[in-house]
C-alpha cells in the first residue's frame, strides 16, 4: 500500500527528472504554489481532480492520486526543527510571536487568523541589501464564542 511518504518521494524523483520547480507544477495542477507544494509534502489533501492532473502531469501512477487525496495526519517529528530555513521561522514565532498575537487581538478582538481558511505566498523581492524573502499570509479572523 502507497503511503503519502511514498508519494512524496516519487514527487521530488519526479520534480528532478523533468527539472521543474513547484510553481510549474501549481499552475498544472490550477492551485497556488505553496498549497501544492504542501499537499505534495503530505500536509494537506488535493481533490481527486487536482490530484489526477498532478500524477498525470508527473507521469506517476494512478495510486499516486488516491493518496493525495487521502485526508492527512499532521504530525511533526519534532518540537524544535532544526533544518536552518524551518528553523528561522519557528525562531520568528518566538521572537514576534506575542506581538502578532498582541496585534491581532487588538485589531480584531479575542480571536485567532485560522490556518483552515488561508492562503500564503512566497516571493523574492530585489533589494539594495541583498534579495529579500517576502511571505504574504491572509487567514479568515475566527473569534472565540461566549458559551
Amino acid at each position: 500500500m502507497m503511503t503519502k511518504s511514498d508519494v512524496t518521494t516519487m514527487i521530488r524523483a519526479a520534480k528532478r527528472e523533468k527539472g521543474i520547480g513547484w510553481a510549474a507544477i501549481a499552475e498544472e495542477v490550477g492551485l497556488s504554489e505553496v498549497f501544492v507544494t504542501s499537499a505534495c509534502l503530505g500536509m494537506n489533501s488535493l481533490l481527486p481532480d487536482a490530484a489526477g492532473k498532478l500524477v498525470d502531469f508527473l507521469g506517476l501512477p494512478a495510486e499516486a492520486a488516491v493518496v493525495l487525496s487521502e485526508y492527512p495526519t499532521k504530525t511533526f517529528a519534532q518540537t524544535v526543527p532544526t533544518d536552518p530555513c524551518i528553523y528561522r521561522w519557528y525562531e520568528i514565532t518566538g521572537v514576534f510571536g506575542e506581538a502578532f498575537k498582541e496585534l491581532v487581538q487588538e485589531k480584531f478582538g479575542d480571536g485567532i487568523m485560522s490556518a483552515i481558511d488561508f492562503d500564503m505566498q512566497i516571493n523574492r523581492v530585489a533589494h539594495e541589501k541583498g534579495d529579500r524573502v517576502e511571505v504574504v499570509m491572509s487567514g479568515k479572523f475566527l473569534p472565540y464564542k461566549s458559551w
